[in-house]
């Protein structure tokens, strides 16, 4: 009998990369860790959905090494002042993670929410451009 094993897959999705970060069920130790530019050598394609299929399977990769069986997943998108909406990446990748033999506990939206928020950048009278 194959004795379970719990980890958070921390998915950070924007528009230009896709970070996942694989650590144990405190948050604490990193099991694994991978991003958009290890897979891909042009900046251009960090942020697409292809890209966060590959960095899924090799964060995957390291974390079944480590003896991971089962995730709970927390996607994040910039948040802030910035984009509320997680980029093209997070999808693919949530389904990679579950594809690569994970059972998967949770799915939560974590992005950060401002109440009240900080100024945002572009002056007066916003960007010009």
């Amino acid at each position: 009998m194959i004795k379970e094993k719990w980890g958070v897959a921390h998915v950070f999705s924007s528009l230009n990369n896709t970070i996942i970060h694989i650590t144990d069920i405190t948050g604490a130790e990193t099991i694994a860790f991978a991003s958009g530019g290890m897979v891909s050598d042009r900046d251009m394609n960090k942020g697409k959905p292809f890209t966060a299929l590959k960095v899924a399977k090799k964060a995957a990769e390291k974390a079944h090494e480590q003896g991971i069986t089962n995730l709970h997943i927390r996607i994040r998108a910039p948040g802030g002042i910035k984009s509320k909406i997680p980029g093209h990446g997070a999808q693919p990748a949530v389904r990679a993670l579950a594809r690569s033999g994970f059972r998967i506990g949770s799915i939560e939206d974590v992005t950060p929410i401002s109440h009240d928020s900080c100024r945002k950048k572009g002056g007066r009278r916003g960007r010009r451009v």
